[in-house]
C-alpha cells in the first residue's frame, strides 16, 4: 500500500511546511495518519446474524505546551482540512516558547507480518467454518442449547509525521475467533466461551484442531458452570491460575502505573517510587514487543519503540508506563506505551501485554498448600477504581479447596480487595507463566484498544470473596 500522505490533495512538502509552521514554539506534536478496514462476522443459532465491513481513514493534529495539548481530526484528507485542523492546536500555544522535542528512536524491528489478512479465507470460508463450529459444538453434548461463533480481523495502517521531518510507519494485521456456548438442563442454564487471536494472519486460528479445541473447552467450562454450587462469601485464602487470571493484574495493579494518573497523583501508586507495593518475588512488566502478541506494537502511536518494561521488581516500584508528554513532565523516559485508538483520539499512557513473571514454585504445590480456599481460574468483567486501587472481580469458572484438593465448582464468586494490598498478600509464585490466549481489550477513558494479559499461578492469603454460598 502507498503511503497515506499520498491520500491528500497536496505534496509532502507542503504537509510537512504546514506541521511545521504549526508546531513552532510547542513541545512536541505529530500528524498521525491512518488507514483501516475491519471485518467481524458473527454466527448464532444456526444463522449469520450479523456482517460487518468497516473502511475509514483520517489524520489527527495534536500540538502539545508544557501540560497543555490541543487536538483536531478529520477523515477529509486535504490541505484544506489540515488547515483547519492547524488553525485549531494553534491556540493552545498562546504565549508559550517550547523548544520542540526530540524524535523518537527509530527501529527496524518487525513483530508481524506485512499483510491484510481479510482477504483469506474468503467471505465464504469464514461462513462455512461458522458452520463448521455450530454443528460440531451441538453434535458433542445434547445439552447444548445456544451457539455464537465469531471471526473478526482488521488491517491497520498508520503513519506519524514529526514536525522535524521524522517518519514513522506501521502495519498492523489483527485477528480473533470466540465461541460461546449455553447449556441447559431443565430450567437452569449456564455458559462457557473460549477465544484466541494474534497480530497475524487467520492461520493457525482456523485449523480443525484448533477451532475444535476452542468448541471443546468452551463446552468444558459450561459443563463445569451446570454443575456448580453457589460460592461462599468470607475471607479466604486463593490461588489464581495461570494466563487469563492476569487481568485482574492488568486493571488493579496495571492502570494504576500509568504516568498519567501518576503525574497527576490520582493512583494508588502515586509517590511510591522505590517502595515496597508487592510481595517480593513479583515482579511485574509491560512488554510492546513479543511477536504476533495481541498488545505487541512495534511502535506506539507516538512512533515511540515498544520496549520490555519493568514495572514493579522483586516487588518494589521502578518505573511507569509513558508516553511522551507525562514522560517529559515527569523527567522520565518515553516507554512506548503512547496509544489511541484511532486518528480521532489523543494518545495517551496504556499498556500493551502486561504480566506477572514466573517464580520458583510448582503449580501442584501452590494448590497443595491450600488448606481451604478458592482456586479462580477464569475472570469475567471486573470493576476497579484508580484512586483507590479498590477492585471487584467476577469469576467465570471457579472451585473449592479443601485440604489441597481441587473439589466441587463454585459460582457466582467474586474477589474484591484492592490492588496494592492485594500485591503484598502473594505469598507463592508459580513457574508456569502464561500469556493469556489473544483476546484482551483495554478501555480507559473511552478509547479501546487491544492488549495482552498473563501471570504464572499465584497463591494471595486473605482474600475477601463475595458470594450467597456457605
Amino acid at each position: 500500500m502507498d503511503s497515506l500522505i499520498s491520500a491528500f490533495d497536496a505534496e509532502r512538502d507542503a504537509l510537512e511546511k504546514k506541521l511545521a509552521d504549526t508546531l513552532s514554539g510547542c513541545d512536541d506534536g505529530e500528524l498521525f495518519l491512518e488507514y483501516v478496514q475491519s471485518e467481524s462476522l458473527v454466527f448464532d443459532n444456526g444463522k449469520l446474524k450479523a456482517g460487518n465491513f468497516h473502511t475509514d481513514q483520517g489524520f489527527g493534529l495534536r500540538a502539545v505546551a508544557g501540560e497543555a495539548s490541543a487536538y483536531a481530526h478529520s477523515g477529509e484528507m486535504t490541505l484544506k482540512s489540515l488547515e483547519r485542523a492547524a488553525d485549531a492546536v494553534s491556540a493552545v500555544k498562546g504565549n508559550h516558547t517550547g523548544t520542540y522535542a526530540d524524535a523518537p528512536a527509530r527501529t527496524n524491528r518487525h513483530l508481524y507480518p506485512d499483510l491484510n489478512p481479510l482477504g483469506a479465507p474468503t467471505f465464504e470460508e469464514k461462513v462455512k467454518l461458522l458452520q463448521k463450529i455450530d454443528a460440531y459444538a451441538r453434535d458433542a453434548d445434547p445439552r447444548v442449547r445456544q451457539v455464537t461463533a465469531s471471526v473478526a480481523g482488521s488491517y491497520q495502517v498508520v503513519e506519524i509525521l514529526r514536525a522535524d521531518g521524522q517518519w514513522v510507519r506501521d502495519v498492523r494485521p489483527l485477528v480473533r475467533l470466540n465461541v460461546s456456548l449455553v447449556v441447559g438442563d431443565g430450567d437452569r442454564q449456564e455458559t462457557g466461551s473460549h477465544g484466541m487471536g494474534g497480530r497475524s494472519g487467520f492461520g493457525d486460528f482456523i485449523l480443525e484442531h484448533s477451532w475444535k479445541h476452542a468448541v471443546d473447552d468452551a463446552l468444558r467450562q459450561a459443563l463445569v458452570n451446570l454443575e456448580a454450587v453457589p460460592a461462599p462469601a468470607g475471607t479466604f485464602d486463593i490461588v489464581l491460575g495461570p494466563g487469563w487470571p492476569g487481568v485482574m493484574l492488568h486493571e488493579a495493579v496495571g492502570h494504576g502505573l500509568e504516568g498519567d494518573f501518576n503525574r497527576k497523583k490520582t493512583s494508588a501508586f502515586a509517590g511510591l517510587m522505590g517502595e515496597q507495593v508487592a510481595a517480593k518475588g513479583v515482579t511485574v512488566v509491560d512488554d510492546g514487543t513479543i511477536a504476533g502478541r495481541r498488545g505487541s506494537l512495534t511502535v506506539d502511536d507516538e512512533g515511540t519503540p515498544t520496549e520490555y518494561t519493568v514495572l514493579i521488581e522483586d516487588g518494589k516500584l521502578v518505573n511507569y508506563m509513558q508516553d511522551r508528554q507525562n514522560a517529559r513532565l515527569m523527567g522520565m523516559a518515553p516507554t512506548g506505551n503512547g496509544r489511541r485508538q484511532s486518528y480521532a483520539h489523543q494518545p495517551m499512557p496504556r499498556m500493551t501485554n502486561t504480566y506477572m513473571l514466573g517464580g520458583q514454585h510448582d503449580p501442584q504445590e501452590i494448590l497443595a498448600s491450600l488448606k481451604d480456599g478458592i482456586y479462580a481460574v477464569s475472570f469475567g468483567g471486573g470493576q476497579v477504581d484508580i484512586t483507590s486501587g479498590k477492585f471487584v472481580f467476577n469469576c467465570t469458572e471457579a472451585y473449592r479447596v479443601r485440604d489441597g484438593k481441587i473439589m466441587e465448582p463454585v459460582k457466582g464468586a467474586n474477589l474484591i480487595g484492592s490492588g496494592p494490598p492485594a500485591m503484598k498478600r502473594v505469598t507463592m509464585v508459580g513457574n508456569d507463566m502464561q500469556l493469556d490466549l489473544g483476546v484482551g481489550m483495554c478501555g480507559k477513558n473511552g478509547q479501546g484498544v487491544p492488549v495482552g494479559v498473563g501471570q504464572p499461578t499465584l497463591r494471595m492469603n486473605e482474600v475477601t470473596v463475595g458470594g450467597t454460598g456457605s
